[in-house]
């Protein structure tokens, strides 16, 4: 089992995050097999490129929506930042070099 995230997103983080995803294409699918291993390493390796990563459930899909966003944040150590409809926003810092500033925490 992998560690989870060290924090929760606020919900001016999670504007934030809505607000830079919303002129991002869908880079990773699942499809009707779920959340497999394949999808889970592509969704990795796009949030160690992109930070921030637009997730489409497609439609032939079985599994309900939201446990597939909150499964695949799980499982690649992100935060799910959002799920609206059949679209998903998993945000993952770079472990070196972040690029995305998140809004400072409330104290």
């Amino acid at each position: 089992m992998r560690p989870v995230p060290s924090f929760k997103l606020t919900p001016s983080q999670r504007r934030h995050l809505s607000s830079l995803g919303h002129k991002l294409q869908p880079i990773v699918t699942v499809g009707k097999e779920g959340v497999t291993e394949g999808v889970v390493a592509a969704l990795e390796q796009a949030l160690l490129d992109h930070e921030l990563v637009k997730v489409r459930v497609g439609s032939s899909a079985t599994e309900d929506r939201k446990e597939v966003a909150e499964e695949l944040a799980e499982k690649a150590n992100a935060h799910l930042a959002s799920v609206v409809g059949k679209t998903m926003l998993i945000y993952k810092a770079h472990p070196e070099k972040p690029t995305i500033k998140l809004p400072k925490r409330d104290a």
